[in-house]
Formats: C-alpha cells, structure tokens, sequence
C-alpha cells in the first residue's frame, strides 16, 4: 500500500512540475490552430510586389468565421460557415483552391457576389467603373526560374478608395482584355497583383469563382522573408535579406 502512495506521490510531483508548460503550450497551439495561422508564400509569384517568394505571413482565420478549411488536420466534419461574414473588396485572402488539389492559395479580393468585374486593356472594371491607378516606377526582378522579368508598378485604387500595389509586364496580355463577369451569390471573385502572372478567378476552368465557404483567413502580416536581395527586388537589404519587409502590415 506504502509503494502505491509513493508511486501516486511522485506521479502528482511530476504532473505539477509540467502542468504549468503543458497548459501553456496547449493553449498556444490552439490559438495557432484556430485564431491564427502562418504560412509561407513559395512557390507562386502571382503576388508580387504585396508578397514575395519566400515571405513568411500571419493569417487571421477568425475574420471570416470558420467552416471545414478553417481547422487543422481535417477536422472540420460540417458545410456552410460559423459566424461567416464576408470579405472586404481589396482583402487579401487564403483560400481553399476550388479546385479541390488541397493547396492553400492566396490572392486579393476583387469582386463580391452579385458585382460585374471586366479587364479591359489591362485596366480593372468594377461594376462599370474603371479603377484609377498611377504607375510608381519601373524595375527588373528575377522569376522563381531564374529569368529576369521587367515589369510597371502601379499603386490601384478601388471603388471604396482602398489602395495598394500592383504590377504589370504588359497591358495586352491573354488576360488584359476579358468578358464581363458576373460574381454569383455565396461567391468572390479572386486577382493576383502581379496581373500578368497569376491564375486567378479570371479563368473560370480553373480557379474561377470561389465559393466563400472555402475562406480559410485575411493576411495580416508579413513576420520575416526569407528570399536574396535579386536585382529589382528591394532598395533595403543587408546581409543579403529584404529586412523592410520583416513586420510589415499587408495592405
């Protein structure tokens, strides 16, 4: 009886030794799991110049309420959204890809259900309304397969006078000129700011309209980047790291 005490004595010490750490720990991977999530932008480009290959960014995954793509590990056995609310035009999401292939893809929100979006000569349309935007500057940088693109930054403002960048190889690309779309209820319409590279909502056979069920969270933040200073790339690096870009707010 003595041995069993002891034995219930040692395994208390233990437990009040490690409770303190394991309660931290446990409370903070929840906090990641369901408040907050991190990802890391390789190897797409379609971004740029909000976010760059190799950018570390912090996802809100409450903004939006949660549905089965919110929660880690498949754990989330339901349809529809809990505490669902739409995102804000010019947001900058991560999503499920509609596709179905399981990745995580991030774009900027352009159209909400029932709004009309058109390209025409590489200007965005909303609802009719061409959208200003005045170019930056011009630069070179160096694609993920070594190539040097040379590109016009804008700075683009949508119809709720929210601004942010955007870039351009050409304004007569395959998706400068478009039809007339039409974003149906319980959707958005998705674009990359690097618009002559990226796949987004204005080819309907692969992204297409993305079901809003299918929100995973808003991009807060970019923590850290992890890409070399390439040519075109950032006016401020040492040690051959973009350090402007650790901590900086995603607009």
């Amino acid at each position: 009886m003595s041995d069993n005490k002891s034995e219930k004595l040692f395994i208390r010490k233990i437990w009040d030794f490690v409770k303190e750490p394991v309660i931290v720990v446990a409370v903070f991977m929840t906090i990641h799991s369901f408040a907050y999530a991190q990802y890391e932008i390789w190897p797409s480009e379609s971004m740029v110049p909000t976010l760059e290959i190799g950018d570390r960014i912090i996802v809100n995954k409450y903004a939006y309420g949660y549905s089965r793509y919110s929660f880690p590990f498949g754990m989330g056995g339901f349809d529809g959204r809990i505490m669902g609310a739409l995102p804000k035009r010019g947001d900058v999401v991560v999503f499920a890809d509609p596709e179905g292939t399981g990745r995580a893809l991030i774009k900027r929100v352009m159209g909400l259900p029932g709004d009309e979006i058109q390209v025409i000569r590489g200007r965005l349309v909303i609802n009719g309304k061409m959208l200003p935007r005045h170019q930056d500057k011009s630069y070179r940088y160096r694609a993920p397969r070594g190539r040097m693109v040379s590109v016009r930054e804008f700075k683009e403002k949508n119809p709720e006078g929210r601004a942010y960048q955007i870039v351009e190889r050409t304004d007569s690309g395959r998706l400068d000129n478009t039809p007339v779309y039409k974003v149906p209820e319980g959707h958005f319409f998705a674009m990359g700011d690097n618009r002559d590279n990226s796949a987004d909502s204005r080819i309907l056979s692969k992204v297409g309209y993305v079901p809003v069920e299918n929100l995973i969270g808003r991009a807060e933040v970019i923590v850290m980047s992890l890409y070399d200073c390439d040519d075109g790339k950032e006016i401020t690096c040492t040690f051959g790291l973009p350090l402007s870009r650790f901590f900086k707010k995603i607009m």
